[in-house]
């Protein structure tokens, strides 16, 4: 099954993916952005890659072993993506973090890097993350304009923010210290492997028809 950690920038979702892996048995893990990201990436970048992430999640799936993923493509962008139907199961953790912190961890990151513009866009884009994550009708058109034309976006736009398929869970690292979040991630990692196995997890294969 294919387990994504997202959120925007400096929430610790690749600290966090990396350490709870190495607590479990049957699982790679592996950070969307690790093969590089070229000048001007945009939507149809993400969205791409993705789909190169699904299918990379198939290929560990056809030998036993589910994918932990961390990165910032949203719920609605990986049920999108054309292979993930194909896929035994999909879970989703929003790694989340206050934005006076976010933006403390921005500038100590990447100093200098940012403009308030741009520090403000990542703000924004935490905020359209948590909303996102409890409403497939919150401002869909973040990722569907413009996007890459494969993506099958129809599979999830008709759905309501009740519907038991569009969940995602909430891990806020906010004055938490990081061995406590890491316990949270492995709990959710078991939780959704036991869900799968007991035919309860609600994106199981089967989910978009």
């Amino acid at each position: 099954m294919l387990l994504k950690l997202t959120g925007s920038s400096c929430s610790g979702k690749t600290t966090l993916a990396y350490a709870a892996a190495d607590r479990l048995a049957q699982i790679a893990v592996h950070d969307f952005d690790e093969l590089g990201v070229p000048e001007g990436a945009d939507r149809h970048w993400r969205h791409r890659m993705t789909e190169m992430w699904v299918r990379r999640a198939l290929e560990y799936q056809d030998r036993g072993i589910d994918l932990l993923l961390s990165g910032q493509s949203p719920l609605g962008e990986v049920l999108s993506a054309p292979s993930a139907p194909l896929l035994d199961g999909i879970a989703m953790c929003l790694v989340d973090v206050d934005d006076p912190v976010r933006r403390a961890r921005l500038a100590e990151r990447d100093a200098g890097r940012w403009d308030s513009q741009a520090i403000d866009a990542f703000l924004g884009w935490a905020e359209w993350h948590r909303k996102h994550a409890v409403d497939p009708s919150h401002r869909p058109g973040v990722i569907i304009d413009d996007s890459w034309p494969e993506m099958v976006w129809r599979r999830w736009t008709g759905w309501n923010a009740g519907d038991v398929r569009w969940r995602t869970q909430l891990l806020d690292t906010t004055d938490r210290p990081v061995t406590e979040s890491v316990e949270q991630v492995e709990q959710w990692i078991t939780e959704q492997r036991n869900a799968l196995q007991a035919s309860q997890l609600p994106l199981r294969r089967g989910w978009a028809s």
